[in-house]
């Protein structure tokens, strides 16, 4: 099947492991001794699909506390060990995750395009036997702004087209996201976008199709949805 995509982008947390109950318990490791910590359920609700940076700059203006920009890097350094122990630990692939990064690479030039720190996604990546899959990964330290800043989408497509020797445009290139600041980050740089809702409550209504498995995206969805209107 010939398809009318050049490219897709992966998101990382919560698309290809299930990262995020790891995240959460990193932050908490942080914010709970400066008593701002909070529950799962806020963190689902209002957190999640933040980078550090912009996690922990809400955490503290919902908490009604001055956070000064010198002491940042602090607490990205102090959740990022967290999260390192975390990851020692293993984290699982999300089910059908690595097979449909292997069924679309196999289509389609890949790159990872995510909120998390690079030193997080790499090493998370060989572990799978996935890091030749992906041309490109875009990370937390790639731009000033996380999603839902159109910012990091529209590097990877920048970097992605960089690596193929061309320019690539985003309407020529997909992503699947499981937010919807993800959803949005997506859109806002111009791609198709896929939303991977597992549960049936993610509330991804702006993604241009929604899926429950990534066994369900293949050549024929990603051409049913160029075909379904514009991006």
């Amino acid at each position: 099947m010939d398809l009318p995509l050049q490219a897709f982008v992966f998101d990382f947390d919560g698309v290809i492991v299930d990262s995020e109950p790891a995240h959460y318990r990193a932050f908490q490791a942080v914010l709970e001794p400066l008593g701002l910590g909070y529950g799962w359920d806020e963190y689902l609700a209002h957190y999640i699909g933040f980078d550090d940076r912009d996690g922990f700059r809400e955490a503290f203006r919902r908490g009604g506390r001055e956070l000064a920009e010198a002491d940042l890097e602090g607490l990205i350094a102090a959740k990022s060990a967290a999260f390192g122990r975390e990851l020692a630990a293993g984290l699982e692939p999300i089910p059908g995750a690595v097979e449909c990064v292997r069924r679309l690479g196999a289509l389609l030039p890949l790159a990872v395009c995510s909120g998390a720190l690079r030193q997080e996604i790499e090493p998370t990546l060989a572990a799978l036997g996935l890091a030749e899959e992906f041309r490109v990964v875009v990370s937390a330290e790639d731009v000033a702004h996380s999603k839902p800043d159109p910012a990091s989408y529209r590097l990877a497509v920048e970097r992605l087209g960089g690596s193929l020797g061309q320019t690539l445009e985003p309407a020529a290139c997909a992503a699947i996201e499981d937010t919807p600041t993800g959803v949005a980050s997506a859109r806002g740089a111009g791609l198709w976008v896929v939303g991977l809702d597992r549960a049936g409550d993610a509330g991804l209504e702006q993604a241009h199709c929604v899926v429950r498995d990534p066994a369900e995206v293949d050549a024929a969805l990603l051409a049913a949805l160029v075909r379904g209107g514009e991006a």
